[in-house]
């Protein structure tokens, strides 16, 4: 099969194996897959992944149960074992032994066929469509905030950052009817939010100091924590989703002196993003700027980190 593998810091299109099963898993075949700024932080070292890369994905399940046989899915990345303290106690993300698709010790969903456990996959509504179904993993994590922090209409809140994952942790913010803001850099992003009626302004006019009650970091940049810390109010929350190869050198005093709470916030509820797309409750469509062949993922890979890109998706089998 065809696929996008990462070693030694470059990536190549290659033909691979086709996965096996193990026992309790199900062989999708790969219909999309989104490329998002992890998978761009890979190729540069981050979590020093080697293999196939992409974990946001919609497929059709060709192999394994068949309670899923036939289905959509998406899927959920973290693959557990189930018998640790963490598994044991409800906190199965975090896994003691866990891989993690196409970022640690698993192959990724950028190929023809990919295999997963069967208690990952979710099935996909018939309202949804494949190219809203591949954004069910971000989307999810957006989603994750909420259910980290709780946001009520009264407080100010603010987005750094409006790229793939920004766009998504906006809209979602945006329903619990908050005073909020999305700060960034790319027009083309503003204005998709501005078009949304969210609140937008770039971090140049951001005058507004230490009086926001969340500050959620999306930037993708090892300086985003730092303008967090500079817009959070005392006792506030910064909610940080970047994940960056780059090291963070900030002063962290202010977290300190000011008593601020720092959430690290990672992956999410899979039936929260799946309920939300079939309500058509958060647009993703618009987010999708190019769709490229797999053979094309090298070319696929440089346009997404590229500014006039927002989303670029790999058709991989039809």
């Amino acid at each position: 099969m065809r696929a996008i593998v990462v070693e030694g810091g470059k990536a190549a299109v290659r033909d691979e194996p086709e996965p096996t099963p193990s026992e309790g898993e199900v062989l999708v075949k790969v219909h999309l897959a989104g490329i998002c700024s992890t998978d761009l932080e890979i190729i540069r070292g981050y979590a020093g992944h080697q293999g196939i890369l992409g974990h946001e994905f919609v497929g059709t399940v060709v192999e394994g149960t068949p309670k899923l046989k036939g289905k959509r899915v998406v899927g959920e990345i973290n693959c557990v074992c189930g018998r640790c303290d963490m598994c044991t106690s409800g906190l199965a993300a975090h896994c003691r032994r866990r891989t993690v698709v196409g970022i640690s010790g698993r192959p990724g969903v950028f190929a023809e066929y990919v295999a997963l456990p069967e208690q990952n996959c979710h099935e996909v509504p018939e309202t949804i469509t494949n190219d809203e179904a591949v954004f069910a993993e971000p989307l999810a994590a957006a989603y994750q905030v909420l259910r980290q922090v709780k946001i009520e209409p009264r407080m100010n809140v603010a987005v750094l950052g409006t790229g793939r994952l920004g766009l998504l942790v906006a809209q979602v913010l945006a329903q619990t009817g908050s005073k909020l803001i999305a700060v960034g850099r790319n027009p083309k992003t503003l204005n998709l939010l501005d078009r949304k009626r969210i609140r937008t302004t770039t971090a140049n006019d951001l005058t507004s100091k230490q009086d926001y009650d969340v500050v959620v970091d999306c930037t993708g940049a090892p300086e985003g924590l730092k303008t967090a810390m500079n817009l959070v109010r005392p006792r506030g929350t910064v909610v940080l989703k970047t994940t960056c190869h780059a090291d963070a050198a900030i002063d962290l005093t202010p977290l300190v002196v000011n008593e601020v709470t720092l959430l690290g916030s990672r992956c999410g509820p899979f039936g929260e993003a799946l309920s939300a797309l079939a309500r058509k409750q958060v647009d993703v469509a618009s987010m999708i700027t190019r769709r490229m062949p797999l053979d094309d993922g090298l070319d696929a890979l440089k346009l997404a980190a590229e500014p006039d890109h927002i989303k670029v998706l790999l058709k991989v089998v039809e």
